[in-house]
C-alpha cells in the first residue's frame, strides 16, 4: 500500500497540510485576486469531514486565508508559521515601518510581516536587482528574509516556518500520519517537517517559477492546481 492509499485507508488517523496560492487556489496575476475553484472547495469540505486534520499553512494571514479557501472546518496558520509564535508580534511595527520607506508600489502589509511583490513589474529581473539590496538592508536591521515566487517578504528574526506550525499542530492532534503539498521555497519546511512519520506524503505543484529541489524532495509531482485537486479526490 502507497502513502497516498496508506492515508486515505484510515483518514481519521490522517492529517492533511496545504499551502493556498500556487496549490489549493490558482497564482493570481494580483494576490488580492486569488480564490480557490468551487470544486476544490467541495472536496475540502468532504476532506475536513473525514480527516482528523486539515490545515491551510499559508504565507497568507490566517483570516486572508480563510476568505481565499471559504471552508470553516479547515484549521489556518498564516504568515508562515508566525501566526503561532507569541515573540513575533514584538517586530511588526518596525518591520512595517522599515517597508514603507522603500517606497515599492505592489507592497502588501500583513499583521507581522511585509511583502514586496514584483510579478507585475515591467521589468522583473531589475526589480529583483532593487529588491537584492532592500533584503540586504533587511539583515542589516536584524529582519530575517524569505523569496517566493516573484515576492520577497520581510518577517522578524523568529525560528518560525512552515515546518515549525507543522510540527506544532502534529504534537497538538497526536498525529503521525500525513500529507504536505506545496509549490514554493517555503513549502521545503514543510516537507522536511514530516520527516520519521509512520506516512508521509510530499507533494509538489510543479511550475517553471517554483524551486527545483521541491520536486527532489517529492513522493508525488503534479503540474497544476487542477492536476492536486485530482489528487484530492483520491483521498
Amino acid at each position: 500500500m502507497d502513502g497516498l492509499e496508506l492515508l486515505a485507508a484510515d483518514p481519521a488517523r490522517a492529517a492533511l497540510f496545504l499551502d493556498v496560492d500556487g496549490v489549493l487556489a490558482p497564482i493570481a496575476e494580483r494576490p488580492e485576486d486569488a480564490r480557490v475553484p468551487p470544486q476544490t472547495r467541495r472536496e475540502l469540505e468532504r476532506l475536513a469531514s473525514s480527516y482528523a486534520l486539515v490545515a491551510c499553512v499559508t504565507g497568507r494571514e490566517a483570516e486572508r486565508a480563510l476568505e481565499i479557501v471559504g471552508v470553516d472546518r479547515i484549521r489556518y496558520v498564516g504568515q508562515h508559521g508566525l501566526e503561532l509564535e507569541p515573540d513575533a508580534g514584538a517586530w511588526a511595527a518596525r518591520i512595517h515601518a522599515f517597508a514603507a520607506a522603500q517606497g515599492w508600489r505592489q507592497l502588501e502589509t500583513k499583521p507581522l510581516t511585509a511583502a514586496f511583490h514584483y510579478r507585475q513589474a515591467a521589468d522583473r529581473e531589475a526589480a529583483r536587482t532593487s529588491l537584492e539590496d532592500v533584503a540586504s538592508l533587511a539583515l542589516e536591521e536584524g529582519f530575517r528574509t524569505k523569496w517566493g515566487r516573484y515576492v520577497l517578504e520581510i518577517v522578524p528574526p523568529v525560528d518560525a516556518s512552515k515546518g515549525t506550525a507543522v510540527r506544532a499542530l502534529l504534537q497538538e492532534s497526536r498525529l503521525s500520519r500525513a500529507l504536505y503539498a506545496g509549490d514554493d521555497v517555503t513549502d521545503l519546511d514543510g516537507f522536511r517537517a514530516l520527516d520519521g512519520l509512520e506516512a508521509a506524503v510530499r507533494v509538489a505543484v510543479s511550475s517553471v517559477e517554483g524551486p527545483s529541489e521541491l520536486g527532489r524532495l517529492a513522493d508525488v509531482v503534479v503540474g497544476s492546481t487542477e492536476a492536486f485537486l485530482e489528487l484530492l479526490r483520491q483521498l
